[in-house]
């Protein structure tokens, strides 16, 4: 399983590199046709508000996978489960809800009815456009399972306690 993780990591990382290079030279060109040529290529909007939103999806993913999301705590104090063990699993389930539930189930549901729209200016459609939610969904919950397994065997969070001494 670690070694499907670490593929998957390296796989992500290539996608958020090569779509942050293309939305960076969407943009050029959209600044450069606009200003320089006095002629704005209307596709250019389009492409990067889409290339933007995979990279945000897909960039979360890969972020999730590394443990180095935005951690908002006061639900962990607030609910005092014993030992950051259980805590991670509690918090990786609720993680693998959403990303069934809201990026698959209803990314799915919204690729459905976006379907046979198209995007105009571009040949391609709508639902096409919207795969990224089931994708970086199916991404998170795989993530999700592989840490709620490692914290189960004891491999997931260090406790406080070792964070700081590692720190000192």
């Amino acid at each position: 399983m670690t070694a499907v993780k670490n593929s998957l990591d390296v796989a992500l990382r290539w996608l958020c590199i090569v779509l942050f290079v293309a939305l960076v030279l969407v943009v050029v060109w959209q600044v450069f046709s606009r200003q320089v040529v006095q002629s704005p290529a209307t596709w250019t909007t389009s492409v990067a508000q889409y290339l933007f939103v995979w990279l945000a999806l897909f960039g979360s993913a890969w972020v999730f996978s590394e443990k180095e999301h935005i951690a908002v705590d006061f639900l962990t104090r607030l609910v005092r489960i014993n030992g950051t063990r259980g805590m991670e699993i509690a918090v990786n389930v609720v993680i693998l809800a959403f990303a069934v539930l809201i990026l698959v189930w209803g990314g799915l549901r919204g690729v459905d009815l976006t379907w046979s729209q198209k995007v105009s200016g571009l040949p391609v459609n709508i639902g096409t456009m919207y795969l990224a939610l089931p994708i970086s969904g199916l991404v998170m919950t795989f993530y999700s399972i592989f840490h709620i397994v490692e914290a189960f065997h004891g491999r997931g969070l260090p406790s406080a306690d070792e964070e700081i001494r590692e720190a000192v």
